[in-house]
């Protein structure tokens, strides 16, 4: 369904019932969450009940009216008939959410975003905000985590500071704070840990299966429709926060011209359209599995993680490549080493890929 863009200079509060956080950044209301689960499976809905539950006044009820139709939903009705939701309901939002992700890490963190610069710059800034006042208190590094979601970006970041598009509506834009009890040179472990993440969440919804690019690309008949950055704040002998930036293509129908050969999304490879807000779920869910893997002690993770890494990759292992590293070179893939980065025999002997992009040739 697509999102009805919202200038980033919306109007505070009731205008377009969105909260302007930034220039670039507007925040859902969390009253239009409330007005949408108290709209989802139950008909038509009086004004005064929906508004209540809503948390607004019942000569507001119109106004929550608004600001669901410009997010995209199909809100009828009046004050005197009451309201109700037609069609299609696909919309990540945090009380949408919460029942699905009760019980994890995240429950209770997620934000959601109509635009955003960056969903991971974002992240970045709470975490810094946040250390910055419990720098020496054990609650900050609780292992607790939070969420951003947005509709748009404008600013999406990729690795080496490659940019990722997002349409509306279309795709996941999703940036996950976490506090895993890691030393810096254990970082590359929750990378792979992210793409383990999205591999099982987008099976248990979709039936496919994704395949692994080292470090943190995700495709489907050889073409991407996942990429995963990972960023964190550390100290030399401690990783004090890790954001994890996953970007999804979910409902894309086509994709322009120039990508269309690199380029896929889960509508295109299936043949019918998704739920995002099941995709999300899981996927907070799966990386909530995952992240608590490394709780308990990296080094008894790691093995295990590397290995079902390998098993979901046909990249990591005796595969034809060329590495975007140190001026290129080629050679065949020979599986991870006990730290996570990729080994690769070339005809000068083997060599270990620290951070360089890696295609099939």
């Amino acid at each position: 369904m697509p999102i009805a863009p919202l200038h980033a200079r919306a109007e505070v509060g009731w205008g377009l019932y969105t909260f302007p956080m930034t220039e670039q950044n507007v925040q859902t209301d969390a009253r239009l969450g409330r007005a949408l689960v108290a709209l989802q499976n139950r008909g038509i809905v009086s004004s005064k009940d929906w508004a209540a539950a809503a948390g607004v006044a019942e000569g507001d009820a119109w106004r929550l009216a608004k600001g669901l139709r410009a997010l995209g939903l199909e809100v009828e009705g009046s004050a005197a008939e009451g309201w109700r939701l037609e069609g299609e309901v696909d919309l990540p939002l945090p009380e949408v959410l919460e029942p699905k992700i009760a019980g994890t890490i995240f429950a209770g963190g997620v934000r959601h975003f109509v635009t955003i610069g960056s969903t991971n710059a974002e992240a970045m800034r709470a975490g810094m905000a946040e250390l910055a006042v419990n720098s020496d208190a054990s609650e900050f590094f609780r292992p607790r985590g939070a969420v951003w979601l947005a509709e748009e970006q404008t600013a999406g970041k990729g690795r080496a500071g490659h940019v990722w598009k997002s349409d509306p509506g279309d795709g996941i834009c999703c940036s996950a704070l976490l506090r895993p009890k890691l030393s810096p040179t254990d970082a590359i472990t929750l990378s792979l840990v992210a793409g383990l993440a999205v591999v099982e969440a987008v099976h248990e919804v979709t039936g496919l299966w994704g395949d692994l690019r080292w470090p943190n690309d995700v495709l489907m008949g050889g073409k991407k429709f996942c990429g995963i950055l990972t960023e964190l704040n550390a100290e030399f002998s401690k990783v004090r926060f890790v954001v994890v930036g996953m970007g999804l293509n979910v409902n894309n129908a086509r994709f322009p011209a120039e990508l269309e050969a690199i380029a896929t999304s889960l509508r295109l490879e299936a043949g019918q359209r998704f739920s995002r807000v099941e995709l999300v779920a899981a996927l907070l869910r799966s990386l909530d599995r995952e992240q608590a893997l490394l709780q308990d002690g990296v080094d008894a993770a790691r093995q295990r993680i590397l290995r079902r890494f390998e098993e979901h990759s046909t990249y990591c292992c005796d595969c034809k490549v060329t590495v975007e590293e140190d001026g290129g070179y080629e050679g065949v893939t020979r599986g991870l080493d006990d730290r996570g980065f990729l080994r690769v025999e070339t005809s000068r002997g083997m060599r270990t890929v620290l951070s360089g992009g890696v295609r099939k040739r």
